[in-house]
């Protein structure tokens, strides 16, 4: 049965294992196929080395100049005006109110599944970003640093549901977005460790008045609840990327089995013993886990969200973006 995201609008999987955005009446959404947003691309040269790009590129993650210049530089060429026109309206906002708020930052939001590739497109931008005039300074954090420390997921019987909505700490998360969109002059974010698979105690970074936050994460763009406020709130703009279910789960075994022979090597990884077992038996694990964890987090709650985001990244099998998807204005 479909889940209901608004008036006259709908999204269900499909036997493929898509999640389409699909309406009864006209769709809020222009698709752009790729060779058409491509074209908004060929003025511009790419601004990032090769070797740029791999320090960027996640693991599975098929980055290349050629999707760089077709995809994101466009894309972050939108996010550019976005910000000098949200930054002109605040300036006419002001002369009419006779105020003199300062300019606070343009909070972004990039929401998708476990593997699918959002902390490389995150990344990614806030590269290209920065080399725009209007926004040198780019500021990412993810939501990990924000999920309960293992003891307290444990605590609350949660440490099998890491990544749902409910493992979060979401009064810290939307008192840190709330803060750094209100304007404060630092701000601090504790940190993760996909190392050791749990929150560092006593590490933080520190978020300093940006032209622009990307924040990154798996249910970023949850709705409200209960009336209150949800992080994605103060988000000016946001991007879901998008990929057929069964494609993410190959991308999700696969990057654990580069991650047994690389990271889960090292003896202080929290999956260590996992490297002394075969490609095999970790794939075996890695599809178990998909489809006890990550598979139904993604149809419960990930994929719902999509309609609230204002670009949706539609990539292939391949890895690569084949379509956008862009709000209509």
């Amino acid at each position: 049965m479909p889940t209901i995201l608004g008036q006259n609008m709908c999204v269900a999987q499909t036997a493929d294992g898509r999640f389409p955005l699909t309406w009864t009446q006209p769709s809020p959404f222009l698709e752009v196929e790729r060779s058409v947003w491509a074209m908004i691309a060929d003025a511009q040269e790419s601004p990032l080395t090769e070797q740029e790009i791999t320090q960027i590129r996640g693991l599975g993650d098929k980055l290349d100049l050629r999707e760089v210049s077709e995809v994101y530089l466009p894309l972050s060429r939108m996010l550019s005006l976005y910000v000098e026109e949200r930054r002109g309206l605040q300036g006419r906002v002001n002369q009419l109110l006779a105020s003199q708020q300062a300019t606070t930052p343009f909070v972004i939001g990039v929401a998708g599944s476990v593997a699918v590739g959002k902390s490389t497109v995150s990344r990614l931008l806030r590269e290209l970003l920065s080399r725009w005039e209007s926004t040198p300074k780019v500021a990412l954090v993810t939501t990990d640093g924000f999920l309960y420390p293992n003891d307290e997921l444990e605590r609350r019987g949660l440490l099998d549901r890491k990544g749902f909505p409910e493992s979060y700490d979401r009064r810290a998360l939307l008192r840190f977005v709330a803060s750094v969109k209100g304007g404060a002059e630092s701000v601090a974010a504790p940190v993760y460790s996909h190392q050791w698979y749990d929150i560092i105690p006593g590490e933080s970074i520190a978020v300093s008045r940006p032209d622009v936050l990307i924040v990154e994460g798996l249910n970023v763009l949850q709705p409200p609840q209960n009336g209150g406020l949800a992080v994605s709130d103060f988000f000016d703009f946001s991007i879901y990327v998008d990929a057929r279910v069964g494609d993410i789960e190959t991308w999700y075994v696969d990057r654990l089995i580069d991650l047994k022979h690389e990271a889960f090597s090292r003896p202080d990884s929290y999956f260590h013993r996992w490297a002394k077992l075969s490609d095999e038996e970790v794939r075996e694990i890695g599809r178990a886990t998909w489809r006890r964890v990550n598979e139904p987090n993604l149809v419960e709650y990930i994929a719902p969200t999509k309609s609230r985001a204002d670009v949706v990244l539609r990539k292939a099998a391949n890895h690569a973006v084949h379509s956008v998807l862009i709000r209509k204005l």
